[in-house]
């Protein structure tokens, strides 16, 4: 029952080329940065990532996207990061734009075994239509792109089936963890970390306190440990190194 391993390294060594990694995290809030830098150095490539968005230029998801480690992204969000942007309108990268709160739910569905579901968002657009541009060429033109989704009526209001998200391993990370792998999420931590958590089939957890099985209130737990396979527990340098996007300060 003991998930604890030595290290972030020990941790991502067997993930390997081409794998699905789902990844914790909104921005740079609560995503698992210790696990991406032991994924960096592992060296494994070719991987396709699920995650709201690919961190920012040089930081986070964005440090394996630098490395050419990526090769396909499914998110909702490009944000800050002007390397996602730019490799995929050049052509380097294959991105399945999500409206957010569906990547969440098909995220949800695969850990709870719900193959797909049908929701109203998307519906009259190319999401449900298809033809969203999935991958272009150097040169700018469409290569992939998004395939029609099944459009069926439910109480005379359409809607669009989605299907569900299982990931090859899943990478998140916890303000708190035991032994056994329960977790809690802190504040706006709690966002894409129990999704990914759920949706891998091997997930990974690097928690900012370990602490001994018994110690966390059960009506606390954000993820059960039937969902998680390993614990790394991160020093307190490693816990306390957090990055925010964008800083904002007030003139005094």
């Amino acid at each position: 029952m003991d998930k604890v391993v030595a290290s972030a390294a020990e941790a991502v060594a067997d993930i390997p080329d081409g794998a699905t990694v789902a990844v914790g995290g909104f921005g740079l809030c609560g995503i698992p940065s210790v696990l991406i830098d032991a994924l960096l150095t592992q060296g494994a490539t070719d991987l396709e990532a699920v995650s709201n968005n690919c961190g920012v230029d040089e930081w986070g998801l964005g440090r394996l996207l630098f490395a050419r480690r990526l090769r396909r992204m499914v998110s909702s969000y490009v944000g800050e990061n002007k390397e996602f942007a730019r490799q995929y309108l050049s052509g380097e990268l294959e991105v399945e734009l999500t409206p957010q709160g569906t990547l969440a739910e098909r995220m949800r569905a695969g850990g709870s075994g719900i193959p797909a579901f049908f929701t109203a968002t998307g519906v009259g657009t190319q999401v449900a239509d298809g033809g969203l541009p999935w991958r272009y060429d150097d040169s700018g033109a469409v290569v992939v792109s998004s395939p029609p989704k099944e459009v069926r009526s439910f109480g005379g209001r359409e809607y669009v089936l989605e299907e569900a998200i299982v990931a090859d391993f899943g990478i998140v990370r916890a303000w708190k963890g035991d032994r056994h792998g329960n977790l809690v999420y802190r504040d706006s931590a709690r966002n894409f970390n129990p999704l990914a958590a759920m949706c891998g089939r091997i997930t990974i957890a690097e928690v900012e306190e370990l602490v001994e099985p018994g110690e966390l209130d059960p009506n606390n737990i954000h993820t059960p440990g039937v969902f998680v396979h390993r614990v790394v527990a991160l020093t307190p340098e490693q816990a306390a190194d957090k990055r925010i996007e964008k800083r904002t300060v007030t003139t005094p």
